[in-house]
């Protein structure tokens, strides 16, 4: 044995007489320390994923997790003979998601797998920190989940799952932020172990069978949705912020924020009376009893007069206040969503904003030296406040480019501003800098859910994105309470007010060609981030034409890309393109097709020329599913296609092409394209290589 052969060493043989115990010398004590360190090192090789990954024997453990899956033809890239599973960021084996050539996640979704998930055989893999199964067949018992502690997401939604989860499933995941484990069919109590980890901020468990009450949670929770299950009792305070709907399903749910009260205990009724205290007092004469009741009663009534009054007061107080911070002080304003196209091009606006945009350009925020502030207001505020808050709090900008040049937020302040718009996911700022350098500043008050940290890797993400159809992201500006995000300006202002505005000689309409490259931009665009980003599952998630950007020649480039994972969760469904998809008002889910959703919609617009008017909905609407007159609007494009009538199809197209002889056959196919995309039916829609690779074959003229 390794261990008797070292030890033997250690035992001091004894003294040829008596005398003194000998004191160790300090040669005994190195080999002492070398003896640990040998042991130590021994114990370390032999015990293979408590230290870390050892990258020759990583193939070895996923092979060995794919043994115990069935179905597994999906995964048949995962094979010895094949390459390393991770090349550097990139993983070369379906699923698989890598960091600096380390294992980091498996994302298996929609790949028909069944089985018992093995989570045994992937405890080794150190730097495991997300699994997701979704959409899969996977049945029997929830995985043990605990022994892969450090696990910060978890994603099990639309598999077959059943049986109660143990109360202490998930104790001792301290990192868990996410947890899906709808549409499975769960039962028993929810688990008080989900509840107690600490940094959760996502947990779905709507469509299953749980029962009995909801735990508290700590009020940090972002998403939460039990819906359709047999929960009972008051819904915890932490959870009351929380959508109705997301309690929706379980009949003996009550509180807030559901409309049913829950029914408490009546008070035991006082005991009655004793006979001496039922003798009644004699009666005082008539004059007196007004005499004392009428001041009393007339004070009562001042002060609820008072009462009344004052809370008028307060309530037009702060009704003044919002109004006063939410409406843009900059003349009217139009909503590019809810206009027919002349009033669309009355707004004049040369940059997508996200509701409104304004008809006052020009305008300038003074700087601070000579000590005065901007009276410029977007929704959230004077932009200058920015200058209070970096002063105070010690910000700066961090940029993300090392290709443009630096300036700090002071530079912003002094510069002249041109307010683009403001809406209900911010404001947009057109900046022109002392040295002449245009960019467009844009703040964002929807992501103040998002740690500081976590938001700065993000952003450092997205300033690792390089591509012709993308537009880059400069610097940004972190704050708790608001987001600045600073981009290129782009002069050729976006595709929405290139179709829907007025058109001159010096402004004409987009051509059938022009059309066709802006539509092979956007999706060699998208394919990038798909192939950049696997682990998103909506790569882009607000993709629509006031979010893609025209150069100078023409060249599409994307915008408001990748802000799913910093939007606060419980708006995104108000702002986001892709919560307006079929499957998310169906289903309460994104895919891996929501994208490719709204690139068919971004087609559709572009070859009839017909802005889908519920394409977002309008501020302060209910309505957060799919909109019924962009379905009608799909729907009948669909029809006409498929009925294959000539001069039916040929009527659908934009009339302000202009001349499209010897195009028709190729506008036909993408309008197929735009239409192939936007199937409703999961299972029929285009994914998006095999919709990006139809648009590529396209040509400007038919052979």
């Amino acid at each position: 044995m390794v261990m008797g052969a070292h030890a033997a060493p250690l035992v001091r043989a004894p003294g040829p007489g008596p005398g003194p115990t000998p004191r160790p010398t300090s040669t005994s004590l190195l080999n002492l320390a070398f003896l640990l360190l040998v042991l130590t090192s021994s114990h370390a090789a032999l015990s293979f994923g408590q230290t870390g990954d050892d990258d020759a024997l990583v193939p070895a453990v996923l092979l060995r997790f794919k043994s115990s899956i069935t179905n597994a033809g999906a995964l048949t890239n995962w094979n010895p003979d094949s390459t390393s599973p991770c090349l550097g960021d990139h993983g070369s084996w379906t699923g698989v998601l890598c960091d600096k050539g380390k294992i980091w996640g498996l994302q298996l979704e929609n790949l028909g797998l069944g089985g018992k998930i093995d989570l045994d055989s992937l405890v080794p893999l150190s730097g495991l920190r997300s699994l997701s199964f979704m959409n899969n067949e996977f049945d029997g018992p929830m995985p043990d989940v605990k022994k892969l502690g450090a696990l910060k997401s978890l994603f099990l939604s639309n598999n077959r799952f059943s049986g109660q989860i143990p109360d202490d499933a998930f104790r001792g995941m301290a990192s868990l932020k996410k947890v899906y484990l709808a549409n499975n069919n769960f039962t028993g109590k929810i688990p008080t172990s989900v509840a107690k980890s600490p940094r959760l901020l996502e947990l779905r468990l709507e469509n299953n069978h749980f029962i009995g009450h909801i735990p508290d949670f700590h009020p940090d929770l972002n998403m939460f949705n039990v819906s359709n299950n047999q929960l009972e009792g008051p819904i915890p305070p932490s959870l009351r912020k929380m959508d109705a709907s997301s309690f929706s399903g379980n009949q003996d749910l009550c509180g807030e924020p559901l409309d049913s009260v829950c029914k408490s205990t009546s008070p035991p009724l006082p005991p009655s009376p004793s006979p001496r205290m039922n003798i009644p007092s004699p009666p005082l004469p008539l004059g007196e009893k007004k005499k004392s009741s009428s001041p009393l009663r007339t004070v009562g009534i001042v002060i609820a007069c008072l009462v009344v009054l004052a809370v008028i007061l307060v309530l037009i107080i702060l009704l003044y206040r919002r109004r006063s911070s939410q409406t843009p002080q900059l003349g009217r304003t139009v909503s590019p969503y809810n206009h027919q196209k002349s009033h669309l091009a009355s707004a004049n606006y040369t940059y997508p904003v996200e509701e409104h945009a304004s008809s006052s350009p020009g305008l300038m925020i003074s700087g601070v030296a000579g000590g005065h502030s901007s009276n410029i207001k977007g929704s959230g505020g004077d932009l200058a406040d920015q200058q209070n808050h970096s002063t105070n709090n010690g910000g700066k900008l961090s940029f993300v480019r090392d290709d443009r040049q630096r300036f700090d937020l002071q530079d912003l302040l002094r510069a002249s501003a041109e307010v683009l718009g403001s809406g209900s996911f911010g404001s947009s700022y057109k900046a022109v800098l002392m040295e002449g350098q245009a960019v467009v500043v844009k703040r964002f008050k929807q992501m103040n859910n998002v740690g500081k940290e976590e938001f700065h890797e993000h952003m450092r993400r997205i300033g690792r994105l390089k591509h012709p159809n993308l537009l880059p992201l400069v610097a940004y500006y972190y704050r708790k309470e608001e987001k600045l995000l600073v981009f290129d300006y782009v002069h050729n202002g976006s595709l929405a007010s290139q179709l829907h505005g007025n058109h001159t000689a010096e402004r004409p309409a987009l051509d059938w060609p022009t059309r066709l490259k802006i539509a092979k931009g956007v999706a060699k665009g998208l394919a990038y981030l798909y192939s950049e980003l696997p682990s998103l599952i909506v790569p882009h998630g607000h993709l629509k034409s006031t979010n893609v950007l025209l150069d100078k020649s023409f060249e599409p480039l994307l915008m408001d890309y990748t802000l799913v994972p910093v939007v606060n969760l419980e708006r995104a469904h108000h702002l986001l393109v892709a919560y307006k998809s079929p499957e998310y008002a169906r289903h309460g889910r994104t895919t891996k097709k929501t994208d490719v959703w709204s690139m068919g919609v971004l087609i559709l617009e572009m070859l009839t020329g017909k802005f889908p008017a519920n394409y977002l909905v309008a501020q302060g609407s209910s309505v957060t599913g799919y909109g019924a007159d962009l379905a009608n609007m799909i729907s009948s494009i669909s029809n006409i296609v498929g009925n294959d009538v000539v001069e039916e199809v040929e009527g659908l197209f934009d009339k302000d092409m202009g001349s499209t002889e010897d195009a028709g056959g190729q506008m036909v196919k993408l309008l197929k394209i735009g239409v192939a995309c936007c199937e409703e039916d999961l299972e029929r829609r285009l994914d998006l290589k095999e919709a990006v690779d139809k648009i590529q074959l396209l040509e400007e003229r038919d052979d």
